[in-house]
């Protein structure tokens, strides 16, 4: 597949989304192992609806690839939706689909170089997202990456007979330190 470097961090980049990976982001959104932390678990994903899924990302919003540097293979993505420019509000949201890179600190990497862009090249102020309770994992990458909790629906998740809390976390512009602007010269 053909990725481009956008956003580059030490061990991955952030490309714009190629619509040629199909496959692999099916194969990925009918793993249960993947999507049980995301809202799309209980979906069915063929090829042709991710196919519709992938080119409405690629076309709208600011959506990424993750891919590894060192081998230019995809290993997930992430982005901002509900992105407004006038409050200078987004959400963000994040999966990495290969097992191989889970608990290695890619998600976070992955996360900074989201929040760069959107702070430093979009101008954003606030940018938040939403994760389950029992997604552990994540809310410790989230909070590495400094966001704060700032609310939960309670028992917004039923998952078989248990309930579970839906975490709002946010960070601001203020709390965050990026590397874009080091990019500038003069």
């Amino acid at each position: 597949m053909r990725y481009f470097k956008k956003i580059v961090g030490e061990r991955i980049y952030l490309s714009p989304i190629n619509v040629e990976d199909v496959e692999k982001y099916t194969e990925w959104m009918n793993d249960i192992d993947v999507t049980i932390n995301l809202i799309a678990a209980p979906n069915i994903y063929s090829l042709e609806k991710e196919r519709e899924a992938l080119i409405m990302l690629s076309k709208e919003g600011y959506n990424f690839a993750i891919v590894t540097l060192d081998k230019d293979e995809l290993i997930g993505n992430c982005g901002l939706v509900s992105v407004n420019l006038i409050h200078r509000t987004a959400e963000a949201g994040i999966f990495i689909g290969n097992q191989n890179y889970w608990n290695k600190g890619y998600g976070t990497e992955a996360m900074n170089l989201l929040l760069d862009y959107g702070f430093n090249l979009l101008n954003l102020n606030n940018i938040m997202l939403r994760v389950y309770s029992f997604n552990k994992r994540a809310i410790n990458c989230y909070k590495k990456c400094g966001f704060k909790e700032i609310g939960r629906r309670r028992e917004a998740t039923i998952i078989g007979n248990r309930k579970y809390d839906q975490i709002y976390m946010d960070i601001l512009a203020s709390e965050f330190q990026g590397k874009i602007p080091d990019k500038i010269k003069g």
